[in-house]
Protein backbone atom coordinates (compact mmCIF):
# COMPACT_ATOMS: atom_id res chain seq x y z
CA UNK A 1 0.00 0.00 0.00
CA UNK A 2 2.87 2.51 0.25
CA UNK A 3 3.36 4.95 2.73
CA UNK A 4 -0.31 5.73 3.99
CA UNK A 5 -3.37 3.42 4.23
CA UNK A 6 -4.16 3.49 0.30
CA UNK A 7 -8.20 2.95 -0.80
CA UNK A 8 -10.76 1.17 0.93
CA UNK A 9 -10.01 -1.44 -2.12
CA UNK A 10 -6.74 -1.79 -0.95
CA UNK A 11 -8.07 -3.70 1.43
CA UNK A 12 -7.00 -7.33 1.12
CA UNK A 13 -6.19 -6.88 -2.05
CA UNK A 14 -2.96 -8.40 -2.14
CA UNK A 15 -5.18 -12.08 -1.29
CA UNK A 16 -7.87 -11.67 -3.68
CA UNK A 17 -4.73 -11.09 -7.02
CA UNK A 18 -2.92 -14.17 -5.29
CA UNK A 19 -5.50 -16.19 -5.35
CA UNK A 20 -8.10 -15.08 -8.23
CA UNK A 21 -6.21 -12.50 -10.68
CA UNK A 22 -5.39 -14.03 -14.39
CA UNK A 23 -7.70 -17.59 -13.35
CA UNK A 24 -9.91 -17.82 -16.22
CA UNK A 25 -11.74 -20.43 -18.42
CA UNK A 26 -11.92 -17.95 -22.01
CA UNK A 27 -9.58 -17.26 -24.46
CA UNK A 28 -8.20 -14.09 -24.66
CA UNK A 29 -5.87 -11.94 -26.87
CA UNK A 30 -4.88 -8.50 -26.30
CA UNK A 31 -2.16 -6.43 -28.63
CA UNK A 32 -1.39 -3.16 -27.63
CA UNK A 33 0.81 -0.40 -29.97
CA UNK A 34 1.63 2.88 -30.04
CA UNK A 35 0.86 5.97 -32.78
CA UNK A 36 3.21 8.34 -34.12
CA UNK A 37 1.61 10.94 -31.70
CA UNK A 38 1.78 8.73 -28.63
CA UNK A 39 -1.53 7.48 -28.65
CA UNK A 40 -1.78 3.79 -27.17
CA UNK A 41 -4.06 1.85 -29.42
CA UNK A 42 -5.27 -2.16 -27.31
CA UNK A 43 -7.01 -4.51 -29.16
CA UNK A 44 -8.93 -7.02 -27.60
CA UNK A 45 -10.89 -9.88 -28.16
CA UNK A 46 -12.41 -13.03 -25.64
CA UNK A 47 -14.24 -16.04 -26.87
CA UNK A 48 -16.67 -17.32 -24.09
CA UNK A 49 -17.94 -20.21 -24.90
CA UNK A 50 -19.76 -19.47 -28.09
CA UNK A 51 -19.38 -15.68 -27.85
CA UNK A 52 -17.01 -13.71 -29.37
CA UNK A 53 -16.20 -10.09 -27.55
CA UNK A 54 -13.91 -7.17 -28.37
CA UNK A 55 -13.07 -3.66 -27.82
CA UNK A 56 -10.48 -1.20 -28.99
CA UNK A 57 -9.06 0.58 -26.62
CA UNK A 58 -6.99 4.39 -27.15
CA UNK A 59 -4.89 6.01 -24.38
CA UNK A 60 -3.74 9.79 -24.67
CA UNK A 61 -1.42 11.13 -21.91
CA UNK A 62 -0.88 14.49 -21.65
CA UNK A 63 1.17 15.66 -18.58
CA UNK A 64 -1.01 15.09 -15.89
CA UNK A 65 -4.17 14.28 -17.90
CA UNK A 66 -5.25 10.59 -18.98
CA UNK A 67 -7.46 10.49 -21.34
CA UNK A 68 -9.35 6.54 -22.23
CA UNK A 69 -11.79 5.82 -25.19
CA UNK A 70 -12.86 2.27 -25.79
CA UNK A 71 -15.23 0.69 -28.19
CA UNK A 72 -16.91 -2.32 -27.65
CA UNK A 73 -18.63 -5.10 -30.15
CA UNK A 74 -22.04 -4.89 -27.66
CA UNK A 75 -22.37 -1.52 -29.60
CA UNK A 76 -21.09 0.97 -26.42
CA UNK A 77 -18.59 3.40 -25.60
CA UNK A 78 -16.57 4.37 -22.34
CA UNK A 79 -14.96 7.72 -22.06
CA UNK A 80 -12.63 8.10 -18.40
CA UNK A 81 -10.82 11.02 -18.44
CA UNK A 82 -8.16 11.20 -15.32
CA UNK A 83 -6.82 14.04 -13.92
CA UNK A 84 -3.90 13.34 -11.74
CA UNK A 85 -2.52 15.60 -8.49
CA UNK A 86 -4.54 18.38 -9.66
CA UNK A 87 -3.50 19.16 -6.14
CA UNK A 88 -1.15 17.18 -3.83
CA UNK A 89 -2.48 13.73 -3.26
CA UNK A 90 -5.88 14.20 -5.46
CA UNK A 91 -6.85 12.27 -8.24
CA UNK A 92 -10.39 13.11 -9.89
CA UNK A 93 -11.87 10.89 -12.61
CA UNK A 94 -14.87 11.54 -14.95
CA UNK A 95 -16.37 8.31 -16.91
CA UNK A 96 -19.45 8.45 -19.41
CA UNK A 97 -20.58 5.44 -21.01
CA UNK A 98 -22.38 6.03 -24.39
CA UNK A 99 -25.44 5.56 -26.02
CA UNK A 100 -26.57 5.68 -21.85
CA UNK A 101 -27.55 9.16 -20.93
CA UNK A 102 -27.49 7.97 -17.32
CA UNK A 103 -24.21 6.70 -16.96
CA UNK A 104 -21.84 9.56 -16.49
CA UNK A 105 -19.91 9.69 -12.86
CA UNK A 106 -17.62 11.65 -11.67
CA UNK A 107 -15.33 10.44 -8.73
CA UNK A 108 -12.36 11.90 -6.55
CA UNK A 109 -9.87 9.98 -4.64
CA UNK A 110 -7.38 11.76 -1.87
CA UNK A 111 -4.58 10.11 -0.37
CA UNK A 112 -2.66 11.35 2.61
CA UNK A 113 -0.22 9.22 4.87
CA UNK A 114 -2.79 8.39 7.43
CA UNK A 115 -5.97 8.52 5.21
CA UNK A 116 -7.92 7.61 1.64
CA UNK A 117 -10.26 8.88 0.60
CA UNK A 118 -12.47 8.21 -2.40
CA UNK A 119 -16.08 9.82 -3.38
CA UNK A 120 -17.85 9.09 -7.09
CA UNK A 121 -21.36 10.20 -7.86
CA UNK A 122 -23.50 9.45 -10.81
CA UNK A 123 -24.72 12.92 -13.32
CA UNK A 124 -28.42 12.31 -12.72
CA UNK A 125 -31.28 14.08 -11.59
CA UNK A 126 -30.84 11.35 -8.73
CA UNK A 127 -27.63 9.89 -8.30
CA UNK A 128 -26.28 6.99 -6.48
CA UNK A 129 -23.69 8.65 -4.03
CA UNK A 130 -20.94 6.49 -2.63
CA UNK A 131 -17.98 6.96 -0.57
CA UNK A 132 -15.64 5.18 1.21
CA UNK A 133 -12.76 6.13 3.43
CA UNK A 134 -9.58 4.53 5.35
CA UNK A 135 -7.86 5.93 7.89
CA UNK A 136 -4.29 4.86 9.31
CA UNK A 137 -0.91 3.97 8.19
CA UNK A 138 0.64 1.40 6.81
CA UNK A 139 0.52 -0.66 9.37
CA UNK A 140 -2.93 -0.78 10.92
CA UNK A 141 -5.84 0.59 8.47
CA UNK A 142 -9.61 0.79 9.24
CA UNK A 143 -12.08 1.46 6.53
CA UNK A 144 -15.48 1.88 5.99
CA UNK A 145 -17.42 1.87 1.95
CA UNK A 146 -21.25 2.79 1.36
CA UNK A 147 -23.66 4.04 -1.34
CA UNK A 148 -26.53 5.91 -1.09
CA UNK A 149 -29.64 6.15 -3.22
CA UNK A 150 -30.40 9.50 -3.23
CA UNK A 151 -33.86 8.42 -5.30
CA UNK A 152 -35.12 6.13 -2.87
CA UNK A 153 -33.46 7.64 0.01
CA UNK A 154 -31.82 3.66 1.07
CA UNK A 155 -28.40 2.72 1.38
CA UNK A 156 -27.52 0.11 -1.19
CA UNK A 157 -24.28 -0.61 0.17
CA UNK A 158 -22.55 -0.45 3.78
CA UNK A 159 -19.13 -2.04 3.81
CA UNK A 160 -16.72 -1.87 6.68
CA UNK A 161 -12.77 -3.49 6.53
CA UNK A 162 -9.72 -3.65 8.47
CA UNK A 163 -6.33 -4.35 7.31
CA UNK A 164 -3.26 -5.70 9.23
CA UNK A 165 0.32 -5.84 7.67
CA UNK A 166 3.65 -7.02 9.35
CA UNK A 167 6.68 -7.34 7.42
CA UNK A 168 6.12 -10.00 4.94
CA UNK A 169 2.02 -10.62 6.38
CA UNK A 170 -1.53 -9.12 5.62
CA UNK A 171 -4.42 -10.11 7.15
CA UNK A 172 -7.52 -8.16 6.31
CA UNK A 173 -11.04 -8.42 7.58
CA UNK A 174 -14.65 -7.31 5.99
CA UNK A 175 -18.10 -6.69 6.76
CA UNK A 176 -19.90 -7.21 3.53
CA UNK A 177 -24.41 -6.81 2.01
CA UNK A 178 -24.71 -5.19 5.31
CA UNK A 179 -23.37 -7.47 7.54
CA UNK A 180 -24.72 -10.58 5.87
CA UNK A 181 -21.58 -11.74 5.26
CA UNK A 182 -18.04 -11.67 6.66
CA UNK A 183 -14.61 -12.48 4.92
CA UNK A 184 -11.34 -12.89 6.46
CA UNK A 185 -8.57 -13.13 4.37
CA UNK A 186 -4.35 -13.73 4.62
CA UNK A 187 -1.46 -12.98 2.50
CA UNK A 188 1.94 -14.14 3.13
CA UNK A 189 5.60 -14.09 1.55
CA UNK A 190 7.08 -17.49 2.05
CA UNK A 191 10.36 -16.66 -0.31
CA UNK A 192 10.76 -13.15 -1.72
CA UNK A 193 13.74 -14.44 -3.50
CA UNK A 194 11.35 -16.57 -5.90
CA UNK A 195 8.17 -14.84 -5.37
CA UNK A 196 6.49 -17.48 -3.29
CA UNK A 197 3.53 -17.10 -1.17
CA UNK A 198 0.28 -18.27 0.09
CA UNK A 199 -2.94 -17.44 0.74
CA UNK A 200 -6.31 -17.96 2.08
CA UNK A 201 -9.62 -16.88 2.14
CA UNK A 202 -12.84 -17.64 4.11
CA UNK A 203 -16.51 -15.94 3.60
CA UNK A 204 -19.04 -16.68 5.86
CA UNK A 205 -22.85 -15.75 4.79
CA UNK A 206 -25.40 -15.21 7.81
CA UNK A 207 -28.55 -15.40 6.06
CA UNK A 208 -27.64 -19.06 4.36
CA UNK A 209 -24.95 -20.24 7.27
CA UNK A 210 -22.58 -21.08 4.12
CA UNK A 211 -19.14 -21.13 4.56
CA UNK A 212 -16.53 -20.77 1.73
CA UNK A 213 -13.14 -21.20 2.15
CA UNK A 214 -10.18 -20.43 -0.81
CA UNK A 215 -6.74 -21.54 -0.55
CA UNK A 216 -3.84 -20.83 -3.07
CA UNK A 217 -0.29 -19.88 -3.43
CA UNK A 218 1.96 -18.74 -6.04
CA UNK A 219 5.59 -19.39 -6.90
CA UNK A 220 8.24 -18.09 -9.67
CA UNK A 221 10.17 -20.95 -11.83
CA UNK A 222 12.22 -18.69 -12.94
CA UNK A 223 12.83 -14.56 -13.38
CA UNK A 224 10.00 -14.68 -16.02
CA UNK A 225 7.68 -17.74 -15.15
CA UNK A 226 5.32 -17.89 -12.51
CA UNK A 227 2.80 -20.60 -11.46
CA UNK A 228 0.11 -20.35 -9.42
CA UNK A 229 -2.83 -22.42 -7.56
CA UNK A 230 -5.80 -22.58 -5.70
CA UNK A 231 -8.59 -24.63 -4.52
CA UNK A 232 -11.68 -24.38 -2.72
CA UNK A 233 -14.22 -25.90 -0.05
CA UNK A 234 -16.70 -26.95 -3.08
CA UNK A 235 -13.66 -28.80 -4.72
CA UNK A 236 -13.23 -26.71 -7.57
CA UNK A 237 -9.03 -26.16 -8.15
CA UNK A 238 -7.50 -24.22 -10.84
CA UNK A 239 -4.19 -23.49 -12.00
CA UNK A 240 -1.98 -21.50 -14.42
CA UNK A 241 1.16 -20.95 -15.77
CA UNK A 242 2.35 -17.48 -16.70
CA UNK A 243 5.59 -16.18 -18.84
CA UNK A 244 6.52 -12.82 -19.85
CA UNK A 245 8.08 -14.17 -22.82
CA UNK A 246 9.02 -10.12 -23.57
CA UNK A 247 8.89 -7.25 -21.49
CA UNK A 248 5.19 -6.62 -20.72
CA UNK A 249 4.25 -9.37 -23.17
CA UNK A 250 2.45 -12.55 -20.92
CA UNK A 251 1.36 -15.68 -21.97
CA UNK A 252 -1.24 -17.79 -19.53
CA UNK A 253 -2.33 -20.92 -19.73
CA UNK A 254 -4.91 -21.32 -17.27
CA UNK A 255 -7.02 -24.76 -16.10
CA UNK A 256 -9.64 -25.55 -13.86
CA UNK A 257 -11.40 -28.92 -12.83
CA UNK A 258 -14.23 -29.99 -10.55
CA UNK A 259 -12.23 -32.87 -8.10
CA UNK A 260 -15.64 -34.08 -6.91
CA UNK A 261 -17.09 -34.48 -10.38
CA UNK A 262 -13.93 -35.72 -12.66
CA UNK A 263 -15.73 -37.14 -15.19
CA UNK A 264 -16.66 -33.46 -16.31
CA UNK A 265 -14.28 -31.93 -18.73
CA UNK A 266 -11.35 -29.66 -17.38
CA UNK A 267 -11.99 -26.15 -18.33
CA UNK A 268 -9.03 -24.04 -20.22
CA UNK A 269 -8.13 -20.46 -20.82
CA UNK A 270 -5.88 -19.07 -22.68
CA UNK A 271 -4.48 -15.39 -22.72
CA UNK A 272 -1.95 -13.88 -24.80
CA UNK A 273 -0.98 -10.00 -24.01
CA UNK A 274 1.73 -8.29 -26.83
CA UNK A 275 2.86 -4.86 -25.20
CA UNK A 276 6.24 -3.29 -27.62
Amino acid sequence: MGKGPGLYTDIGKKARDLLYKDHNSDQKLSITTYSPAGVSITSTGTKKGESLLGDVSFQLKQKNITTDFRVSTDNTALITATVDEAAPGLKSIFSFRAPDQNSGKIELQYLHDYAGISTSMGLTQNPTVNFSGVIGNNVLALGTDVSFDTKSSNFTKINAGLNFTKDDLIASLTLNDKGDSINASYYHIVNPLFNTAVGAEVNHKFSTKINTITVGTQHSLDPLTMVKARVNSAGIANALIQHEWSPRSFFTISGEVDTKAIDKSAKVGLALSLKP
